[in-house]
C-alpha cells in the first residue's frame, strides 16, 4: 500500500520523516504527505459514495502509523521557523499562572479538603487537614494528610487523567480513577489513607463511575464495553473474592451513570440517553439491596432526582422542555416510587416557563438551591425547606458564567458556586442560605499585573435565516479596538445541549493583547438559550446550528467589526464538526480554521455501530441506517462535502488515543481536503501521539499546545512576533 504519490516504500516514507524533522524546507516550499488512494464503496440508500480514505483507520498498519508520523513532521517543519514566537507566547501565558495555588478548602464531616498546585509541577496535588474544635474550623496550619498527588502517578505515565476521587464514609480508604491513554479506561484504585497500601480493584480498567456504600466496605462502580458505552454497574466488596454484576442496561441508546446524594443516605444510579433519563435508588446503609426505579422508563420523559432524607426533589419535563421542579415524599414499597398520580399530587417549587430552564438543583438540610437559565444567563434561587418565597442570586454583568460547584456537606448554611465572565477571572463565591448574602471567598489569581477595566465585553443579537435571533458575546481590549475591520476569532459548538458560556481564560489576552477580538457564537444545537434552543438544533434541524453560525459570521462583518481576510473560526469534537460545516458551506468568509479533535467523518462514522458512541448518538444526529435521516446527514457531513474550492488555512489537531473522535476523522478530512483545495493557505494535521480526546494532560503541556495553536492563528492574522 504506496504511502503517498513520490514515497512507494515504507523506507522512503520513514526519509521523508527524518528529512522534515531534520533539515525543514522554507514554509513556502514544503510539500505535504500525500496519502494514497484506496477507493472503498461505502454507497448506501442508492448514494453513490467513493472512500479513498477509508485505509486510514488501520491505526496498526504500518503505512498509516508512517503517514500519521509523515503528518506530525509536516506540521513541526511548519511551525519550526516560529519556534521562537511560540516559546515566546508560551512564557507568557505560563507567566500568567499562579504556579503554587490552592483551591479553597471545604468541609466535609471531621476535615477539610483541598488540592493545590505546586511550583514547577503539572499536576494537582489533594489533601486533606482535621476540623478543628466544636466549630469545626478550618486551620491552615494544620497538619495536612496526603490524599493523592498526580505528579507521582505521572513519573510512570505519559499522559495522566482523573475521573474524581472518593473518601469513604469512616474516612480511611481513598477510591480513585486514573486513565494513562487518555482513551478514557478508568483503572479503579482503592487506597488505605493510614499506610498508603494501594490496589487496583481486579475488575476494571473501565471504571467510569464511582461511589461508597455506608458501610465503607462496599465500592460500587460502572464499567464501560469496548464502545465505550457505560452499560453495567457492579458491586465491590473489600476482600471479596470477586465483584457481583448488580444491574446491566441493555439498550444501545443509554449509559449509566451513579451518584450519591448530599446526606450520604442514598445512592443514585441513572440510565440516561440523549432523550431520555430514568433513575433507581438505594439507601445508603443497604449495599445488598434492591434499587428502586423512581419512575417508569418513558421514552422522551427527562427527568433528575436530588434526594434529601426521605424526600427528593424532581426536576423533569413532563409539562415543557424547560423543565419543572417538585418536592414528593419517598414511599415504602417495591415497584417505582412514583406514578402519574404522584406528579399531579406533587408540590411544585419552579413551573415549567418556555423562557427560563431548570438546570441543576442542590439540596441541603434547611435550604433547596436552583441553577436557572433565563435569557442566556444563568440564577441562582434559593427555597427554604420550610416554605416561603424563594430568594434569588443576581449578577451584574451582562454575559458571565455562574454554576453551583462541588458542594461538600448537607448540612452546610451557605452553598458554594463558581462565577466568571470572558473579563473576570473565576471567582469561587458562597451565598449564605438563610439571607441570600454573598461571600467572595477568593478570585483566581491573574499574574502579571491583569487589570479587568483595560478590556470590554459586549453581546450583540444576529438574525438567523430563519428570523432567530442568535446571541453573540464579544471581548476585546479597550484600547486596540478600532474604528474599522480588525483580526476576530469566532468560536462556536452547538451539541448536546451544552451552553457555550462566557468564560474567562487566561490564556487568551494572549490574543486580545495583540488586537484581536474574541466572540463566542451561542448557536442553536446548544443550551444558551434553554432546552428548546437544543431541540432546534438536533436531528432534522441540525442544519440550523451551521446556518446560524455562518450568519454570526457575516453579521460581524457587516457590522465592522472583522472582514474575511482577518476572520479565523475555531471549534473542537462537535465544534469540529461545526466549523467543517460552516467552510463547505462558505469557504471564502474565513482567513483560517482551526479544527480540534474534528467530527468530520458523519455518516461513515455513524454508520459503524461498532466505534465508541456511535449508536448512543442515534437521538443526538440521527440513524443513517434509515434513509430520510441518512440525508440530514449527508447534507452537512465535512467529509462528504467536500468540493473544488479555495479553502482557508486549515490547522485540524487530533490525538491519537482519541476514543471519542478518533484520529483518522481528521486524517481523512486533510488528506481528501489537499486533493481539492485550490488555494494557497497552508493545512496542517497536528497529531498528538502520546494523548486522547482532550489533548496533553499537564497544565504547563496543555499551554504549549495552546500557545502552538495561537502561532498558527497569529501567523495567519500577520500579527506573529518573530
Amino acid at each position: 500500500m504506496p504511502l503517498t504519490t513520490s514515497c512507494r516504500t515504507l523506507a522512503q516514507a520513514a526519509a521523508l520523516v527524518a528529512s522534515l524533522i531534520c533539515a525543514p524546507a522554507p514554509a513556502d516550499t514544503l510539500l505535504p504527505p500525500v496519502a494514497a488512494k484506496q477507493p472503498r464503496d461505502v454507497s448506501v440508500h442508492g448514494d453513490r459514495r467513493i472512500d479513498d480514505y477509508f485505509w486510514l483507520r488501520e491505526k496498526d498498519n504500518p503505512e498509516v502509523q508512517a503517514h500519521l508520523k509523515a503528518e506530525a513532521a509536516y506540521a513541526d517543519a511548519w511551525f519550526k521557523p516560529h519556534e521562537a514566537a511560540t516559546e515566546r507566547l508560551f512564557q507568557e501565558m505560563k507567566g500568567r499562572v499562579q504556579q503554587r495555588d490552592q483551591a479553597v478548602p471545604q468541609r466535609q464531616g471531621r476535615y477539610w479538603y483541598g488540592s493545590r498546585t505546586e511550583e514547577g509541577q503539572q499536576y494537582p496535588i489533594f489533601f486533606r487537614r482535621p476540623a478543628q474544635g466544636a466549630e469545626r474550623a478550618d486551620d491552615p496550619k494544620a497538619p495536612e494528610q496526603l490524599l493523592l498527588d498526580l505528579n507521582e502517578l505521572a513519573r510512570t505515565r505519559k499522559f495522566v487523567n482523573l475521573n474524581g476521587i472518593a473518601v469513604s464514609p469512616d474516612d480511611r480508604l481513598l477510591a480513585y480513577g486514573v486513565d494513562s491513554t487518555g482513551a478514557r479506561d478508568f483503572e479503579l484504585h482503592v487506597r488505605d489513607l493510614a499506610s498508603g497500601e494501594d490496589r487496583v480493584v481486579a475488575s476494571t480498567p473501565h471504571a467510569d463511575a464511582f461511589v461508597w456504600a455506608a458501610d465503607s466496605r462496599t465500592l460500587f462502580y460502572v464499567r464501560h464495553n469496548q464502545a465505550r458505552r457505560s452499560h453495567q454497574l457492579w458491586r465491590h466488596r473489600l476482600g471479596a473474592t470477586a465483584d457481583v454484576l448488580v444491574h446491566e442496561e441493555p439498550s444501545e441508546l443509554f449509559n449509566l451513570t451513579l451518584a450519591k446524594s448530599l446526606d450520604g443516605r442514598t445512592l443514585l444510579l441513572g440510565s440516561q440517553s440523549k432523550d431520555t433519563q430514568d433513575w433507581r435508588v438505594l439507601p445508603a446503609d443497604q449495599p445488598a439491596g434492591r434499587w428502586r426505579q423512581v419512575l417508569p422508563r418513558q421514552t422522551g420523559r427527562e427527568y433528575a432526582v436530588t434526594p434529601f432524607g426521605r424526600e427528593l426533589l424532581l426536576r423533569i419535563n413532563d409539562r415543557g422542555p424547560n423543565f419543572r421542579l417538585l418536592r414528593l415524599a419517598m414511599k415504602p414499597g417495591v415497584g417505582p416510587l412514583f406514578g402519574a398520580k404522584d406528579l399531579a399530587a406533587a408540590r411544585e417549587l419552579i413551573p415549567h416557563r418556555e423562557d427560563a430552564m431548570v438546570e441543576q438543583v442542590a439540596a441541603f438540610k434547611t435550604h433547596a438551591v436552583a441553577q436557572v437559565r433565563e435569557g442566556g444567563s444563568v440564577k441562582l434561587r434559593i427555597f427554604a425547606m420550610a416554605g416561603g418565597a424563594p430568594r434569588e442570586v443576581a449578577f451584574q454583568e451582562l454575559a458571565y458564567s455562574a454554576v453551583l460547584a462541588g458542594q461538600r456537606e448537607f448540612d452546610a448554611p451557605r452553598v458554594r458556586f463558581a462565577y466568571n465572565s470572558l473579563t473576570t477571572p473565576t471567582r469561587t463565591y458562597e451565598a449564605d442560605l438563610a439571607s441570600g448574602e454573598l461571600q467572595l471567598l477568593k478570585e483566581a489569581p491573574v499574574q502579571g499585573g491583569y487589570d479587568a477595566s483595560l478590556y470590554a465585553s459586549e453581546r450583540v443579537w444576529v438574525t438567523a435565516p430563519d428570523g432567530v435571533k442568535v446571541p453573540v458575546s464579544l471581548v476585546y481590549r479597550k484600547d486596540k479596538r478600532r474604528a474599522g475591520p480588525q483580526p476576530l476569532l469566532l468560536y462556536g459548538y452547538g451539541s448536546y445541549g451544552i451552553p457555550s458560556d462566557p468564560r474567562f481564560a487566561s490564556p487568551r489576552l494572549s490574543l486580545l493583547d495583540r488586537g484581536v477580538i474574541y466572540a463566542i457564537a451561542h448557536i442553536r444545537g446548544g443550551g444558551d438559550l434553554g432546552r428548546r434552543w437544543y431541540l432546534d438544533g438536533k436531528l432534522a434541524k441540525k442544519m440550523n446550528t451551521f446556518t446560524d453560525f455562518v450568519a454570526c459570521a457575516e453579521a460581524l462583518v457587516k457590522q465592522g467589526y472583522t472582514q474575511p481576510s482577518q476572520l479565523i473560526i475555531h471549534g473542537g469534537s462537535a465544534g469540529g464538526l461545526l466549523v467543517g460545516a460552516a467552510t463547505n458551506l462558505r469557504p471564502e468568509l474565513f482567513k483560517a480554521v482551526v479544527a480540534q479533535v474534528p467530527f468530520v467523518d458523519v455518516l461513515n462514522t455513524m454508520l459503524d455501530a461498532s466505534l465508541p458512541l456511535t449508536t448512543e448518538e442515534y437521538i443526538e444526529w440521527g440513524n443513517p441506517n434509515l434513509a430520510a435521516e441518512y440525508a440530514w446527514m449527508r447534507a452537512y457531513s465535512p467529509y462528504d462535502n467536500l468540493r473544488p474550492a479555495a479553502y482557508p488555512a486549515l490547522l485540524a489537531k487530533t490525538a491519537i488515543n482519541d476514543s471519542q473522535v478518533p484520529y483518522w476523522e481528521a486524517a481523512k478530512y486533510v488528506a481528501k481536503l489537499r486533493t481539492l483545495n485550490s488555494g494557497s493557505a497552508p493545512v496542517l494535521f497536528d497529531i498528538n501521539m502520546t494523548a486522547g480526546h482532550g489533548g496533553a494532560s499537564g497544565r504547563f503541556d496543555a499551554l504549549r499546545e495552546t500557545a502552538r495553536t495561537y502561532t498558527f492563528m497569529l501567523q495567519q492574522w500577520g500579527l506573529l512576533d518573530e
